[in-house]
């Protein structure tokens, strides 16, 4: 799983509801996520919900009383409007059918239905139910008219349900929760609805059917500059050879192997980025090979006919980031270099003779800077070069971008 970084949701307020479905046991971990991740959190749990779980969890992992049909209280802040007030978004995981169908008829005979219509902000909802009573044309008319009122749904997945059938019902994981309720809460609208693709992994060059040439890149700063823009609200497609597992599903992820098949995917993802209103962007932080085979050998090459001694010719590859048509791209290259002396020279040079909006350098010591949770970069333009502090890569990738955001302000 990605590193979260524990500033993510620093200063957010959320309002996390639980209902009486079996799910809310994985609500538990969604909460000390939240709370991991900076946010403030206090809960709200309907009477069915503490047949499954006690308050008291939810108290121990916020720091914050959990409020209850039996507790609200007016001579302080722990009731259904102060709380509603504190809150910048609410989170109700899971939602059963029961409460989606008094949710979408304005019904509040408990404390948590009193929260959600007091609350006039966003709301995700994350539902819960069996796949009959979820597929029900009224529950799913429920869910509609939900949807059009600032409601997010986060959707249901098919697995073996509890009660044994196997079928659609099962409540999101937690991580899929926690991003669309992250995402939500960070949306820039420079970034909202703006297409973006980002290059990630060292390219894979056969030379033939089992071997081939390749780089230590992990491909770890393409999913943090991915996850970053999609939290902002982009629209991303992540064109990549190695990427991080559990990556936020609204990604739209393009497998790729060598550099043709990343060129290839590359380009087509910028052509019909250029048909969107806001004008696109490229993040190129792939590690291309610059030489590849000259011939791929079909099969696999037998050593005992190739001898003690094994040469083979290679060829200048194509350079992707040079070659593509930037016209009404924004473009912003990566550059990973070991020499501390030339580093910046060869940086601002590569903005140059690649026609780059933006450059940003990274200064490794060897081999086993590759694959690290941490980095530091040099965000070079033909204004001047802003030094990025080393942090962890989710973090240095929203403030890359906030950089990047300038460059069309």
């Amino acid at each position: 799983m990605m590193n979260i970084p524990a500033s993510l949701l620093q200063n957010k307020n959320i309002l996390l509801g639980l209902t009486g479905s079996i799910a809310v046991y994985k609500s538990i971990e969604l909460a000390r996520l939240f709370v991991k991740s900076g946010a403030n959190v206090k809960v709200v749990i309907s009477e069915s919900a503490k047949k499954f779980v006690t308050p008291l969890t939810y108290e121990t992992i916020t720091s914050n009383k959990v409020l209850d049909d039996t507790n609200e209280s007016w001579t302080n802040e722990h009731n259904h409007i102060k709380i509603t007030q504190w809150a910048d978004i609410m989170v109700v995981a899971p939602a059963t059918a029961n409460t989606i169908a008094k949710l979408s008829n304005g019904i509040s005979d408990t404390i948590l239905l009193q929260c959600a219509l007091a609350f006039s902000d966003k709301k995700i909802l994350a539902p819960s139910a069996n796949t009959n009573m979820l597929h029900n044309p009224i529950s799913q008319e429920n869910i509609r008219k939900l949807s059009l009122a600032k409601y997010t749904l986060v959707d249901t997945q098919t697995k073996e349900l509890a009660c044994k059938v196997v079928g659609d019902g099962a409540m999101a994981e937690y991580m899929d929760i926690f991003y669309t309720t992250a995402r939500e809460l960070l949306k820039d609208t420079f970034w909202t609805d703006r297409e973006v693709t980002v290059t990630g992994g060292g390219t894979i060059e056969k030379i033939d059917d089992v071997r081939f040439i390749s780089n230590f890149s992990s491909g770890k700063m393409a999913s943090s500059m991915a996850t970053a823009l999609y939290l902002s609200g982009a629209t991303v497609n992540l064109v990549a050879t190695k990427s991080e597992p559990e990556l936020p599903k609204g990604i739209n992820k393009l497998d790729v192997g060598d550099s043709k098949q990343m060129l290839e995917s590359v380009e087509t993802s910028l052509s019909s980025a250029k048909s969107t209103q806001k004008k696109p962007y490229l993040f190129m932080a792939a590690a291309v090979s610059d030489y590849i085979p000259s011939v791929v050998q079909d099969g696999k090459l037998k050593k005992d006919s190739l001898g003690d001694e094994w040469q083979f010719s290679l060829k200048k590859n194509i350079d992707i980031l040079k070659s593509i048509d930037k016209k009404d791209i924004c473009v912003v290259g990566f550059k990973a270099e070991m020499d501390k002396s030339q580093a910046l020279t060869n940086a601002k040079a590569m903005l140059k003779n690649k026609n780059l909006d933006a450059v940003c350098l990274n200064l490794l010591k060897d081999s086993s800077s590759f694959g690290s949770d941490t980095n530091a970069v040099e965000f070079i333009t033909d204004s001047g070069v802003i030094s990025l502090p080393e942090s962890d890569k989710v973090t240095l990738a929203l403030e890359i971008i906030k950089h990047a955001k300038a460059l069309q302000e």
